[in-house]
């Protein structure tokens, strides 16, 4: 099948890995033109090496190509997927700008297309979004009927979708939220060649599973961590306590997902649980669980502030910094609160952003630029070596594949913050927390 995808941020790109390793030809297109033509120049700044790999070996086959001509790349597919990511609000609630204006696109371009095309919505959304917006969006600017003119389903990001391998087969179960049968059964021969379970249902209950398995992450590592701290306060080593606990099955049957981090891994964990807890204020249901997941989450940022005061030292290294989430989501990143935070209590602050495959430093540097953190932007540095003779304190804020080094590079006089337990099998010689 001919598919164009809308939004080349991480979902957007995975799904077009995915789709053209199942034989689908795939067009790319983004609200943002600059995110576009940077994917067609190969320059991808939200994926590892993996997917990098993926999409190139699809672009040099030619069955993954950009467009900057939205109406051609739904004229010329059969099904139009959108991705585009949206930011929050100051209230929580999510800004469906972006969103809206690819439901208008669509709409338009469908309006001179004859065949029945099927729209497919991976962005993450709150319930009743797809039905009462999307949908109204498309038929009012296309004068065609939902259902028979154009189908219309919600496919979910899993949390396995976040994983470096690029295979549906990989990803666990396919669901797929369907406004009828007949746009249920277009979505399944998009799928057709992956062996993943395909389960149907409808399109608010796809919609709240979105959020409902973020939710859950987010609530299995707020324990996590709570127990991590309280382990951290007596000496113990809090991954090998979960670890042990994560072998009683019939107590805890979610090993994956009970180890101590920093904060929440997932770049859109915080903006979508955040967006949740708006929607129950909004529908009146008090939800204390999951409010408390987002204060536990705010809470761990300033105990590594509390950290970094206690040694004393001005010059700061970050370690351990990632961008899947994108534009739309990077204020999101706690490495970027925690960094902002440093930087206005006073502390000359390093981040270091591992550059596997020598990505031009200008993309990066105008990344952050356009995002809006001109202040972030001037802390980037890719050269670990250089990253770590300016620190005095190493942060390792996630498990990168570049942390999992350091704490053998460290030179004496150096401290060492392991937020995400890189270094507990590693003797260290000052403050570690997990």
């Amino acid at each position: 099948m001919k598919v164009s995808i809308f939004g080349l941020g991480y979902v957007g790109l995975l799904s077009a890995a995915c789709l053209t390793r199942a034989g689908h030809t795939v067009i790319g297109t983004d609200p943002e033109p600059r995110r576009t033509a940077l994917t067609d120049m190969g320059r991808f700044l939200v994926l590892g090496p993996g997917l990098k790999l993926a999409i190139t070996e699809a672009a040099n086959s030619g069955s993954f190509r950009t467009t900057l001509d939205a109406r051609s790349a739904i004229l010329e597919s059969d099904v139009t997927l959108i991705c585009v990511a949206m930011p929050s609000n100051a209230n929580g609630s999510l800004n469906l700008r972006d969103f809206d204006a690819v439901c208008i696109q669509i709409g338009l371009a469908l309006a001179a297309k004859g065949d029945y095309h099927l729209v497919v919505v991976r962005s993450a959304v709150l319930p009743g979004t797809v039905e009462g917006r999307l949908t109204l969006l498309i038929e009012q600017h296309s004068g065609r009927r939902p259902g028979h003119h154009f189908g219309v389903c919600m496919h979910p990001v899993s949390s396995k979708d976040w994983n470096e391998g690029p295979d549906f087969d990989t990803s666990g179960p396919i669901i797929i939220g369907e406004l009828d049968k007949g746009s249920g059964d277009a979505a399944k021969q998009l799928y057709a060649t992956t062996n993943a379970t395909f389960v149907r249902t409808s399109i608010q209950t796809a919609e709240m599973l979105n959020y409902a398995n973020k939710a859950l992450h987010a609530v299995h590592l707020t324990f996590a961590n709570e127990i991590g701290n309280l382990c951290a306060a007596r000496g113990i080593d809090g991954h090998k306590v979960m670890k042990h606990s994560c072998l009683d099955h019939q107590v805890n049957p979610f090993a994956p997902f009970f180890s101590p981090e920093f904060t929440f891994e997932g770049p859109y964990f915080a903006k979508d649980l955040r967006a949740l807890v708006y929607r129950a204020k909004e529908q009146d249901v008090d939800c204390p669980l999951l409010s408390a997941a987002l204060l536990t989450s705010q809470n761990q940022i300033a105990h590594a502030i509390e950290l970094v005061e206690q040694t004393r030292r001005s010059r700061i290294g970050i370690l351990g910094f990632g961008v899947k989430a994108g534009a739309a989501d990077i204020h999101e990143n706690p490495i970027v609160c925690l960094a902002e935070i440093l930087v206005g209590k006073g502390y000359a602050v390093k981040i270091f952003h591992e550059n596997p495959d020598q990505t031009p430093p200008d993309d990066t540097t105008t990344f952050f630029l356009e995002c809006g953190l001109p202040h972030i932007a001037k802390l980037i540095s890719s050269c670990l070596q250089e990253f770590l003779q300016e620190s005095e304190v190493v942060i390792i804020a996630n498990s990168d594949h570049a942390a999992r080094n350091v704490p053998s590079l460290l030179m004496n006089d150096q401290i060492l913050i392991d937020l995400a337990g890189v270094s507990r099998e590693v003797t260290a010689s000052l403050p570690q927390h997990s």
